[in-house]
């Protein structure tokens, strides 16, 4: 379920992009949010959400295998830092990322 509410007084606005149980640790999910496809990752209690699309031929980076806080496309191998976004091969080409918090038994993103 994706709900909308006003970060206070920062003018992001915050979605409701998952339930907690939603998403299994290790786990992906994808959501659409305003024309972005977003994926949302689960790895050890912690979350992160990146843009959905691999910078090298736009591969679904919520589809990829996920380890040590990195996601790999599951296209041709790229992988990407969850923490920042981060490209592994030359880290200053990165994946849109976005703040992530949980609360109340959701999972919110701001844009």
């Amino acid at each position: 379920m994706i709900g909308q509410e006003q970060a206070a007084g920062s003018g992001v606005s915050r979605l409701k992009v998952a339930d907690l149980a939603e998403i299994i640790d290790g786990g992906s999910k994808i959501v659409n949010v305003q024309g972005r496809s977003i994926a949302l990752f689960r790895v050890k209690d912690q979350y992160f959400a990146i843009a959905n699309n691999c910078l090298h031929r736009g591969g679904p980076l919520g589809e990829g295998e996920v380890r040590n806080f990195e996601v790999t496309c599951p296209w041709h191998g790229w992988k990407y830092s969850l923490v920042d976004g981060s490209f592994s091969l030359i880290p200053t080409l990165r994946v849109r990322t976005f703040k992530v918090t949980v609360t109340g038994g959701g999972v919110f993103i701001d844009l």
